[in-house]
């Protein structure tokens, strides 16, 4: 395991401000979903220029990582800020009654279903691949159980604009707080009260512990706290990723990875098995893996 240095450049916050957020939340209101797709068009090709950190991120990204060439990677960076945009228009769009105009299909949901019925604690890995949040209205029940571990600075300002103009949500929000150590009292509280725990397993803080594997072909760093927190509260884990398909359809996947006995190699299984997944789905989904930072930095 490993320190990770102050190269890193995400700060938790996410790309797209509240201003932003409200003028599509109004425009999907009185003029649909395709009147925001329209002006996506638009902001699309403002972000390519006037962002330039973010898309000489996605540049290196394709370059590098994926190995496109010139015209290719050209092509995909506004196309890979277009189908962002796309996943917070769809996710204001379900938030406010419109999910009929969406299709789902679930891979391996049954599985994730039983784990759910034991009524145990649970640990939900997940990435910024997709819309993970599409799939909180068919938790039903369960969500009442769901925490989501965030950083403060991706989520203020914007969680309360939506929960102003969208319906209410039954999962809760777990902070990150600078005191690590009251964070993970109070996500073991959530796992011995028998709750569901989900982290970003894709995403970490300068400072935090890390640990390293390789990912499209270079060393890349991940948080090492799901992991070991996995590991030595020994709670049922699933992988989780919800990927946007063609004709505004989701697909939501869920993964059980091996349990191995001994804690140690829970830790290194699970994140082995965590990564191995992760770089299968960017493969097959490049342009929605949304990391507009350098990941390996």
């Amino acid at each position: 395991m490993a320190k990770v240095d102050k190269r890193i450049q995400w700060k938790g916050k996410s790309r797209g401000g509240v201003l932003g957020y409200l003028i599509f939340i109004k425009l999907i209101r009185f003029f649909g979903v395709r009147a925001a797709y329209l002006l996506l068009i638009f902001v699309v090709f403002y972000f390519v220029p006037f962002s330039p950190r973010s898309t000489k991120s996605l540049w290196s990204f394709y370059r590098k990582r994926l190995g496109f060439n010139r015209f290719r990677s050209m092509v995909a960076i506004p196309k890979h800020y277009y189908r962002f945009g796309q996943t917070l228009i769809d996710k204001v769009a379900i938030n406010n009654g419109r999910e009929s105009d969406y299709k789902f299909s679930f891979e391996n949901f049954s599985q994730f279903e039983e784990l759910l019925k034991k009524g145990e604690g649970l640990i939900l890995i997940g990435a910024h691949v997709g819309s993970w949040e599409m799939g909180s209205l068919f938790f039903k029940e369960y969500g009442k159980r769901i925490h989501v571990v965030m950083y403060d600075a991706e989520y203020q300002k914007i969680k309360e604009l939506l929960e102003r103009n969208s319906r209410k949500q039954e999962f809760k929000v777990l902070p990150v707080l600078p005191d690590s150590l009251e964070s993970i009292i109070r996500i073991k509280s959530a796992l011995d009260n028998n709750d569901i725990v989900c982290f970003q397993g894709d995403r970490f803080m300068p400072g935090q512990p890390v640990l390293t594997h390789q990912l499209l072909g270079e060393e890349a760093r991940f948080p090492a706290g799901p992991f070991k927190i996995a590991a030595k509260l020994d709670v049922n884990v699933v992988f989780y990723f919800a990927i946007r398909e063609p004709h505004r359809g989701y697909s939501f996947r869920f993964m059980i990875p091996e349990k191995a006995e001994n804690r140690k190699d829970r830790e290194k299984t699970y994140f082995n098995s965590f990564c191995i997944n992760l770089e299968e789905t960017v493969k097959m989904y490049p342009e929605q893996w949304f990391n507009f930072y350098e990941f390996w930095s």
